[in-house]
This record gives structure tokens, C-alpha cells and sequence, in this order.
């Protein structure tokens, strides 16, 4: 087919693989992403848009002490000459730079509305203006003297800067975040100071090991405060890396309001959390009654954050409430750390904090180096019109003369004083008050300073250790500017540790606290009814069942299920399917096994102690809170390989112990013989000869020993009327007192 397809402008048909195509195609545009738009360097912490915009700003004379120019001006600038892409995304790039919430030391100084942490949008570029801040002319100090390359912009018509001399660890002290093909960066701002304090050491000791680094950086500085709780060895392997994340949660503290009452205060919030979306998030947790334990949230912020949250009761606990919040929303968010950069501005690489200091401090080097040789050659060049001038001076009479009689003067100058072509040119364009006596005594100390200071730069350009000290000069004046005890450069982030709050403690606190009822049939359904007063004869059972066991909690409860298997599984009350129907089959809510069968259903009391007995009469004591379980498939307690099984939980609230046999035979005996254990087969109850245990009960020797009759009613008896079957662990025991219950348990 292709034989017969003409090309639109006439020629030949290529042929070409739509895989290698493709291939090509998206590698040009991959390498397109990463260099020229995603990452930024490491050397200035910039990307190209950043970049372009800073030097448009210098082009338009938009120093720190200038006045303001449209914001429009700038955008116009920026895509006519240096970044051909929509004036929207530059713009935005613009407003970012100029928002001290979004950057710890902006690059531009903004008038007018530039957005706010509230998440509202900058006014447009035609009503906002814009000027550069001193971080930005530090960025640029030197680029007039041969500090950086330059290269054609995008149609040749200018030229722009491949990098910017940067003064100032912007990188760092900036941060910067971008997505590109393939790999992403993800830097979070740091305090200059402390990065300069790094630097310095480092020009010191260049081989500095991390673990010293971090003394000097910490961690990051965020724009919006707030408070690391990271511990220190994932921020050590974070940095090592450059790989890593932190955790930061908002700064908070307690007003009190009298009368016991207080209100909690949120001073500062997370970096890069929108204040307003925030606050939103809340009111829909406490809509959804998540968040119990707040009455109400409002925002009383002006320049400065301040978000109010009234607790529900004065005997709520600030740390618990806010543990809450921090677990459920945005006053606590993890800062991702991902420092993939352009080495040199060519390889994409992901550098540790050691590693991207050094790389600041040799360009640093190379900057001083290039604007020590550009300063070397003005002076050179200087020097030479200065010898002219001076020939001038000594011979003027004869200067003049040839200038007054000769056509072509210049030649002439050359041969006569054996000067060079510069110098010659400068003698002629000397103006005539510059003949006066006292401007050749200017021009003799002019050159005799002119020659000291170049000795002084070839001096530096040949030692490598008087470079690193006028970079540590350099550097030091930066933290000077940007210092401790200043405005901008005092931290703003600070460090903690999260206070200890169990899951549990959580948990309960984002629970509304209502009585419920749980209601357990014999087939093992479960199902949870509001409130302790449920009239029980309205319960609607499956054909064949009919109620177990009806248990009055809180929706803050643990339920515990103790099954044949020998486990334990914790339900949560407020988790509970409703009373509507005949509810759930409790394996159904958790991983137990086929061949298992629910023992008993319980609320959990932390500070109770628990008789677990199997089948073959072993048992022993187990505390409560051992038994929790964290998953479905529950906690193992009592070991028992089948056919065996545990047939007995109950509470061991007492201190003597009375089991019967299916033999009928009856041992009362004191619990001290029974032991404790968090997990095992427990010891020998009772001996029997033929069958297993029947039933267990735990009772307290004041009080007697109490079992029911099958009609319902109660007896008593004390240990003197017990005395003839009270006895050892694992005896056999003897039939038990007349009125026993026929069915062989002590509760119907």
C-alpha cells in the first residue's frame, strides 16, 4: 500500500519501526522532564522556570531596594524570552516563590494578594507586583563577571544562565518538590544557619560522617512550624540516604478558662496543609460523630494561626483529644524526603545532606575561581591603559605633537612609545582635563593598588586553602544575615516526642460512649441493642434457637468471645451489627475455625483474672489483659490438641475453687494451688477415671459456695458444711452434697 501513497510536499516514503519511534520519542521527552523541568539543581536548588524568572527580574532591575513592578511584566518577560510554556504555570511558580508559608526564605517580594494557607488563590498576575528579596540577589551576586555559562535561549535571541552563582544554599534552605518521568524529588525546607554551620564544618573536614552533620542539621525548618517527632535514627538514615520522611505534628497548647474549664489552641499546623480544608475535615468528623470528645472548632486566626477547639467536658484529656485528631486528621502528616537532584546539572541522583553540601561548596569554588580570573583579567586590561597613560604623561609634548601633525596618529604612537593597540587607543581618547598634574598622581596610585590586588588574586587562584577560607568568609556573612537571633532566620520547627497513648486509649476516644445490650443466642449469633432497658420477650430468635446470654455495656467496651479451641477474639461493642433482625454469626466477625464452638461471651476487665479448664479437667489462671487480640484470627491461650478442647472459661474473682466431674464427684480446693500463665495446658484439676470435667467455679471462702437448681433456685453452703469435699488439686473428689442439681452444674 505504501508504493501507491504520494507525500503531501511530493519526495520519498520513509519507512520507520514505530517502536523505535516511540522509544526515541519518549526518551526525548523523559530527558526533557528530569533537565529541563522536574528537578532542580543541585548547585542553586533551582529549576529552569525558577531560574528564568530570577534573571528576568535582574534584567528588569527588580533589585531588593527598587521598586515594584507588575507581576505580568515579569510573566511577560519570562515566556517571550527564556521559558516558552503557558504564563498561568509561571505565574503560579512566581506566587509560590513570594508565599512565606510555601518557602522558608522567598526569593520574591510580593504586593498585593499572593494566596494565603487558607488555600485561596493569588490575585492575577495584572494586579499583583513583585521585586526580588536579598536571598534572591544572593542567589545572583556575581553573574556579571563571568561567575556561571550562559547559553541560547530558546530561539537564540538572548542568552540565559545554565546556573546561578548562589550564595546562599537555596537547595536545602528552600527545598523543592517535583514530578518527572520515571522519579520525583521531594525536598522540605531547612534553617540557613544551621546549613551554613554544616558548610563550615565541612570545609574543615570534608570527609564529616553523617552522624556529625546531623548535629549541626537536625532536621528540616518548615515555613508553618510545628513539631518533628521523627526519632533520631530514622532522620540519621533519612539524611545518609536521602531518602526518608518525618513526621510532624501541629503546635498546640491549653487556655484555661476558668472554673476548671479549658480550650485548646492550634498555633501551628503542618507544612503545606491548607488551614481552612483542615478545619473543614474536622466539622465532618464531628458531624460523623468520630470525634466525641470535641464540642466544637472554630477559627480565630488573623496574620497569625489560631484555631480554637472547646472539648466536650472539663475532665476530657487535652492529650488524649488531640492524640485523636492527630490520628484522624491533618494536624499530623509526614514530610517526605527524596532528594533526587541534577548533579553538576546533568545526572539525576538521589544524594545524602553530605553529599549535596559538598557539591554547593565546590561550585561555590568554582564561582570564586571564575569571578577571581574575570577580576585578574579587568585588572590586566586596566593596568595596560594605565602604562599608557602614564607614557602619555612623561612624553605629552610629543604625544601632542604627533596628534596634532599626523593623519593616521595612532601607528605613529605604537612605533614611537612601543605601545600595544589598547593602550594606544586609550591615549587618544583621553579627555583633555585629564592632562592635569593631579590625575597623574591619581593614575600612579590607581595602578600601584591595582598591582597589589592582582598579586593577592593569583595568590588565591593558586591556593586551594585561601579559596576555602574567603568561601567560609562568604558563608559566614550569609548566616549573619540569616542568623539565629533574626526574623527569618530563627527556627520555626521544633522537635518532640509523641506522648504514650495506647491504640486502646485512641480508640476509646473517638467513640461516643452510649449504653447498649449485646444479645447472644445459643447458635452463637450476636447483635448489639441501644440501651440497658430491652424488653427481652420481644426478641426474635431463628428457628431453634433462642437467647443465651444478654450483656449490658458501653459502645466503648472490648467484647470477648473465649471459644473451644483454646482462643480468645476482642470485638469492638461499637463495631456490633444492630438489633434489627437476628444479627451476625460471631465466626462470621472473626477468623474461628469450623470445628470450634463459643464458650463463653464477656465484657473485658482489664484487672480481672480468668479460670480457663479443658475438657480432661487441666486448667489455670490467666489474666485479662493478656488475652486481648489485635486480629481476627484471635490469641491463643490454652493449648489443646483435638479432640480435646477447652470447655470452661470463667472469672477468678475469689480464692478457692470448686469442680465437678461428669462422674459427679465434687473437689473444692484452694486457687493459690492453681498457677498463673499467660499461655499453655495449664495443670490437673480433678482425677477422674472415666469422662471429663463438668463444671468449675471460683468463690471466696467468707462467702460459701452457691449453685442453682434447674427451677431457678439458689443454695448455699459454708465451708464447715463443705469440709467433707474439701481436698488437694487433682484428687478425685466425692458426690457432692444432697440438693445438687441434677444436671451437674452449678448455675442452670
Amino acid at each position: 500500500m505504501a508504493k501507491h501513497l504520494i507525500p503531501p510536499g511530493g519526495g520519498e516514503i520513509e519507512t520507520v519501526n514505530l517502536r523505535e519511534a516511540l522509544e526515541e520519542r519518549y526518551l526525548a521527552y523523559a530527558l526533557s522532564t528530569i533537565m529541563h523541568r522536574a528537578l532542580p539543581d543541585v548547585r542553586d536548588g533551582l529549576k529552569p522556570v525558577h531560574r528564568r524568572l530570577l534573571h528576568a527580574m535582574r534584567e528588569l532591575k527588580l533589585d531588593p531596594g527598587s521598586g515594584y513592578k507588575k507581576s505580568a511584566r515579569v510573566v511577560g518577560d519570562v515566556i517571550g524570552k527564556y521559558h516558552p510554556h503557558g504564563d498561568q504555570s509561571v505565574y503560579d511558580a512566581l506566587v509560590r516563590l513570594a508565599q512565606d508559608f510555601a518557602v522558608r526564605y522567598p526569593l520574591v517580594a510580593g504586593q498585593g494578594n499572593f494566596g494565603n494557607i487558607d488555600g485561596d488563590n493569588a490575585a492575577a498576575m495584572r494586579y499583583t507586583e513583585a521585586r526580588m528579596t536579598e536571598v534572591a540577589r544572593l542567589l545572583l551576586e556575581g553573574i556579571d563577571e563571568d561567575a556561571v555559562d550562559f547559553r541560547p535561549t530558546y530561539d537564540d535571541s538572548e542568552t540565559e544562565p545554565v546556573v546561578l552563582p548562589g550564595a546562599f544554599p537555596n537547595l536545602l534552605a528552600n527545598g523543592a518538590s517535583g514530578i518527572a518521568v520515571g522519579m520525583a524529588t521531594s525536598i522540605p525546607p531547612h534553617n540557613a544557619s544551621e546549613l551554613c554551620d554544616a558548610a563550615l564544618h565541612l570545609i574543615k573536614k570534608p570527609k564529616t560522617r553523617i552522624e556529625t552533620l546531623i548535629e549541626f542539621v537536625p532536621g528540616p525548618d518548615l515555613p508553618t512550624g510545628g513539631i518533628i517527632v521523627e526519632d533520631k535514627a530514622s532522620i540519621l538514615e533519612a539524611y545518609r540516604t536521602g531518602r526518608g520522611s518525618f513526621r510532624v505534628r501541629a503546635r498546640w497548647s491549653t487556655e484555661d478558662q476558668g472554673r476548671g474549664a479549658y480550650v485548646i489552641v492550634v498555633t501551628e499546623i503542618p507544612y503545606q496543609v491548607q488551614k481552612a480544608r483542615l478545619i473543614a475535615k474536622i466539622a465532618e468528623l464531628m458531624e460523623a460523630k468520630r470525634l466525641p470528645l470535641i464540642a466544637d472548632i472554630r477559627d480565630e486566626s488573623a496574620e497569625d494561626i489560631r484555631v480554637v477547639i472547646e472539648p466536650k467536658a472539663r475532665s476530657v484529656d487535652a492529650a488524649l483529644l488531640m492524640e485523636s485528631l492527630f490520628k484522624l486528621t491533618d494536624l499530623e502528616t509526614r514530610v517526605p524526603l527524596n532528594m533526587n537532584v541534577l548533579s553538576m546539572g546533568v545526572v539525576p541522583k538521589v544524594m545524602g545532606l553530605g553529599d549535596v553540601l559538598n557539591e554547593w561548596l565546590a561550585h561555590r569554588r568554582e564561582v570564586l575561581l571564575r569571578r577571581s580570573q574575570h577580576r585578574l583579567g579587568r585588572i590586566k586590561h586596566r593596568l595596560e591603559v594605565l602604562e599608557g597613560y602614564l607614557v602619555a604623561y612623561l612624553n605629552l609634548d610629543k604625544v601632542i605633537k604627533i596628534i596634532r601633525n599626523e593623519d593616521e596618529p595612532k601607528p605613529v604612537l605604537i612605533k614611537t612609545f612601543k605601545l600595544s593597540d589598547t593602550q594606544a587607543e586609550a591615549i587618544l581618547n583621553m579627555r583633555l582635563r585629564s592632562l592635569r598634574k593631579l590625575e597623574e598622581v591619581e593614575i600612579k596610585g590607581e595602578h600601584k593598588t591595582l598591582t597589589n590586588e592582582r598579586k593577592e588574586l593569583e595568590s588565591l587562584v593558586k591556593s586551594e586553602g585561601k579559596q576555602w577560607a574567603i568561601i567560609a568568609d562568604q558563608i559566614k556573612e550569609v548566616r549573619k544575615t540569616f542568623g539565629p537571633k533574626t526574623p527569618l532566620g530563627k527556627r520555626r520547627t521544633g522537635f518532640g516526642d509523641a506522648p504514650e497513648h495506647s491504640d486502646e486509649d485512641i480508640q476509646v476516644a473517638m467513640v461516643v460512649r452510649e449504653p447498649i445490650t449485646v444479645i447472644v443466642s445459643r447458635m452463637g449469633w450476636l447483635r448489639a441493642m441501644k440501651g440497658h432497658d430491652v424488653d427481652m420477650s420481644g426478641l426474635a430468635f431463628k428457628t431453634n434457637d433462642g437467647l443465651k446470654a444478654a450483656i449490658k455495656v458501653e459502645t466503648t467496651d472490648k467484647i470477648i468471645v473465649a471459644s473451644t479451641g483454646g482462643r480468645f477474639y476482642t470485638l469492638a461493642a461499637d463495631k456490633l451489627p444492630g438489633g434489627r433482625g437476628h444479627g451476625e454469626p460471631i465466626r462470621l466477625m472473626v477468623d474461628m475455625d469450623g470445628a470450634e464452638d463459643v464458650i463463653s461471651v464477656t465484657v473485658h476487665d482489664p484487672a480481672r483474672k480468668l479460670l480457663v479448664v479443658s475438657g480432661e479437667g487441666r486448667g489455670f489462671v490467666v489474666p485479662e489483659a493478656e488475652i486481648l487480640a489485635n486480629t481476627r484470627k484471635g490469641k491463643l491461650v490454652m493449648s489443646v490438641s483435638p479432640p480435646e478442647e477447652m470447655r470452661i472459661c470463667t472469672s477468678a474473682g475469689g480464692d478457692t475453687v470448686a469442680v465437678i466431674g461428669e462422674n459427679r464427684k465434687l473437689l473444692i480446693f484452694p486457687l493459690s494451688e492453681v498457677p498463673e500463665m499467660n499461655r499453655g495446658k495449664g495443670v490437673r484439676l480433678q482425677k477422674y477415671k472415666d469422662g471429663g470435667i463438668a463444671d468449675a467455679q471460683v468463690f471466696k471462702k467468707s462467702e460459701g459456695l452457691t449453685w442453682q437448681t434447674s427451677s431457678g433456685r439458689s443454695f448455699t453452703r459454708d465451708m464447715k458444711e463443705l469440709t467433707d469435699w474439701i481436698g488437694t488439686r487433682a484428687q478425685a473428689g466425692r458426690l457432692p452434697p444432697p440438693g445438687f442439681p441434677r444436671h451437674g452444674k452449678f448455675a442452670k
